[in-house]
């Protein structure tokens, strides 16, 4: 007899090793899925709630913990998807179908992601190069602010291995000048978006903005998605622009005015991964409201943000949380603070520590990165690529 253990979070490799058995792929996948291991919070419960959701667990071979007004439910969800589909005996219909959503968002993982022009595939990691057409970038400020210089450096992170573009005009650097105007920040973008859209129509643009007529120009001058670093806190109109042109949106976790986002000035949290996920949940709700798809929607935990840098490692460590909200989620660690914090170098030599967050964020779920650096974070996703055979 040989014994031979698999971790039950790869359910790659538990679908292969049936497959190489003798069961077939799509049998083997549904049982690899109903392997994963998933745990829930369920919070603000009443006592009749807990004892009944504890009672209907145990029937089900769920490990449950209950707290003052929480239950910690923990299985694999082959067992939580039979608490939710048998567990109405004891169970409110409205816990049953929180849990139900909350499995189908785990298992479900979106493939694709759709913008105004085409859809960008998710069966692989993204890296998206950051183009900053700012005089003031933290990182970059200055170095691409003629159409030329900008499009010499797309091309650049194209052939690096950019599988999308990022372009924004305004920064959001700790002790920034003034807010840059509406027609200011179109001055900035539009010829760059022109140039773009004219050279490189096929290659998927978001605008980085947090006014939606900066977003209904850039979307009609050729950008895919509109990246909005506020959430839709300041300008919720945003996600009516999206919603009627048909683009992508992503969403970023942040607090505080536009001046104060990039600093510690709002920086308090109980739980840090708990609060950035129902304030990102709390954003998708908005924009799903005013008409965006749910297949639009891309999440982004928002490093950097409103953060301590231990707190950007806690969100780090725990971003499954957020990628369990069913969404696609990006990260944008580039050359953050959070990195100087533990490797004591400077901006420009961030770039190493980018790419092992980003492994790092993919190994929990993430698949799009935001990054400066395109050509190193490429290479580390090839290389997971082929450890993981894809």
């Amino acid at each position: 007899m040989n014994l031979t253990p698999l971790a039950p979070r790869d359910p790659e490799r538990i679908r292969d090793a049936l497959v190489r058995r003798g069961m077939g792929e799509a049998k083997a996948w549904a049982a690899a899925q109903g392997l994963a291991p998933v745990v829930l919070f369920l919070d603000d419960t009443t006592s009749h709630d807990r004892d009944a959701i504890v009672a209907a667990s145990a029937n089900q071979g769920v490990e449950s913990i209950v707290g003052d007004d929480w239950v910690l439910l923990a299985g694999s969800t082959a067992n939580l998807a039979s608490l939710q589909r048998s567990g109405a005996k004891y169970i409110r219909q409205e816990i049953l179908n929180e849990i139900g959503q909350c499995l189908h968002d785990f298992v479900e993982r979106p493939d694709s992601w759709v913008m105004r022009r085409g859809k960008v595939d998710l069966s692989r990691p993204v890296v998206v190069g950051i183009l900053n057409v700012t005089p003031d970038s933290f990182s970059d400020g200055g170095e691409f602010v003629t159409p030329e210089s900008a499009l010499r450096h797309a091309e650049s992170m194209l052939a690096e291995g950019a599988a999308m573009l990022d372009v924004g005009a305004e920064s959001t650097r700790p002790g920034r000048p003034n807010p840059v105007s509406a027609e200011q920040e179109w001055v900035r973008l539009g010829p760059v978006l022109s140039e773009l859209a004219r050279e490189h129509p096929g290659v998927p643009v978001s605008v980085d903005t947090v006014k939606s007529e900066t977003a209904r120009r850039a979307l009609e001058a050729g950008a895919w998605a509109i990246n909005d670093v506020s959430g839709l806190r300041f300008d919720p109109a945003i996600a009516d622009v999206c919603a009627n042109m048909g683009a992508g949106i992503i969403l970023m976790h942040s607090r505080g005015s536009f001046s104060e986002m990039a600093t510690y000035d709002h920086a308090e949290y109980e739980d840090v991964v708990a609060e950035t996920v129902g304030e990102l949940e709390r954003s998708a709700e908005t924009a799903m409201k005013r008409g965006v798809v749910r297949e639009g929607i891309v999440l982004d935990p928002g490093f950097g943000f409103s953060k301590q840098p231990e707190q950007n490692y806690e969100i780090l460590r725990g971003l499954e949380s957020v990628v369990s909200r069913g969404f696609p989620v990006m990260v944008g660690p580039s050359r953050k603070r959070f990195l100087g914090a533990v490797t004591g170098k400077e901006v420009h030599e961030r770039d190493a520590a980018t790419a092992a967050a980003c492994i790092a964020a993919y190994s929990e779920g993430a698949i799009l990165f935001r990054v400066h650096a395109v050509g190193l974070v490429k290479e580390a996703m090839d290389v997971i690529g082929a450890i993981e055979g894809a």
